[in-house]
């Protein structure tokens, strides 16, 4: 862990992460910010790595970025980024960041009713409305025009 916390030790904290998580209201945990720097920095395989080192590896915020971090590397690595986002939606069914990405991870395995029923569970989930279910939208209506 210590290398890796070298390596982001020069990347500024006050740059938004791209990853949602529901963490935004509590001081989250040094393995957290790690990773969610080396997603913004798009350093996918960084993340995993700290993210794989991380002494807490079983709540829904940690899946949700292992999965983010999965799908978008490079290669993606799909099976195993589906796993983390249906176990952090089992750990919390209203993690708004998995529900979004979860979703644009079955549209890019062409699975529109998936990701249809997932926006409907984002609806429930942002009762006043949200980024994520936003990007949810467009993402499926950007899928529709495209297919």
């Amino acid at each position: 862990m210590k290398k890796l916390l070298i390596l982001c030790a020069f990347v500024t904290l006050s740059w938004p992460c791209m990853a949602r998580d529901s963490t935004a209201d509590v001081s989250p945990p040094e393995w957290f910010s790690l990773a969610r720097q080396a997603i913004e920095m798009k350093n996918y395989d960084l993340a995993i790595q700290v993210l794989s080192q991380a002494p807490e590896k079983q709540s829904a915020d940690w899946h949700n970025l292992m999965g983010y971090s999965l799908r978008l590397k490079t290669p993606p690595q799909l099976m195993m980024a589906e796993r983390h986002y249906q176990a952090a939606l089992e750990k919390n069914p209203m993690h708004l960041g998995a529900l979004e990405y979860y979703g644009e991870l079955l549209l890019l395995k062409k699975d529109l009713y998936g990701a249809q029923t997932l926006l409907k569970r984002l609806e429930k989930a942002c009762t006043s409305g949200c980024e994520e279910l936003n990007d949810l939208q467009k993402s499926i209506a950007e899928f529709k025009t495209k297919n």
